[in-house]
């Protein structure tokens, strides 16, 4: 059995499901994948049942009932994951805005020692490809913007490229997690650091998706605003149950 899962939370991606999968299990190393569906109408679960009978044993799906939240897909796929008893558990898009590959990269991060390896967009410059200029302004300053606000020395809070240990997943009381749209991914790390992890950030580059289409909104950037002010607040108030 392999130690490492990659969690691919999808809603209407029949686009690049098979071929995000076929990538993973095309790499050197042994991944195991979990996709978490929200029951998509363009059948990206009929697709992923499929292919399960080609990758038994290293393939899993979890279809949902519902469109809930990315937040709430990948808690869905972290609590799978370490009933399972996977070491190591990485988020990755369904969209090949990350690419496949600099999962060996972040995989050694935490071999050597880092306790969340996260997939930066920002570590060296901006490293983002295909984006819109105002998508990069917003994506940058809300990097600055968190950082001012929660103390974190993390480049690109925002990534939902990351890999964690079990240890770290374990200790977060992820009941207790609020965000559902992109702030998830602050938060998650914001309670990793407030709990003394090691966070290091692996320089990647981000392609904006070709296939199919974002689910950026209005309400998830406001999400990410507001919340992450509110969130330190909350740190700071009630320290014992964060």
């Amino acid at each position: 059995m392999s130690s490492s899962i990659v969690i691919i939370p999808t809603y209407n991606e029949i686009e690049n499901v098979e071929a995000i999968i076929r990538a993973v299990f095309d790499l050197q190393k042994e991944f195991h994948v979990l996709i978490v569906d929200d029951n998509s109408p363009d059948k990206t679960g009929d697709c992923v049942r499929r292919l399960q009978e080609e990758f038994k044993d290293k393939l899993f799906l979890e279809t949902r009932l519902e469109k809930s939240g990315l937040g709430t897909a990948y808690i869905h796929g972290f609590k799978w994951a370490i009933a399972k008893g996977y070491d190591y558990i990485f988020e990755m898009d369904a969209d090949f805005s990350h690419t496949p590959s600099d999962l060996l990269r972040l995989l050694k991060a935490c071999e050597n020692g880092a306790d969340l390896a996260v997939g930066s967009r920002y570590k060296k410059g901006v490293n983002v490809v295909n984006w819109p200029l105002h998508r990069v302004l917003l994506s940058y300053g809300a990097s600055i913007y968190v950082k001012l606000i929660t103390g974190m020395r993390v480049d690109d809070p925002t990534a939902g490229f990351v890999c964690y240990k079990r240890q770290v997943l374990e200790a977060i009381n992820l009941d207790s997690v609020r965000f559902v749209g992109y702030a998830f991914q602050i938060e998650m790390k914001f309670r990793a650091y407030l709990k003394h992890f090691k966070i290091e950030e692996v320089s990647i580059i981000f392609r904006d998706r070709v296939l199919g289409k974002s689910k950026m909104s209005s309400s998830i950037v406001s999400e990410a605003i507001w919340g992450v002010f509110v969130m330190k607040m909350r740190s700071l108030f009630l320290k014992n149950k964060f």
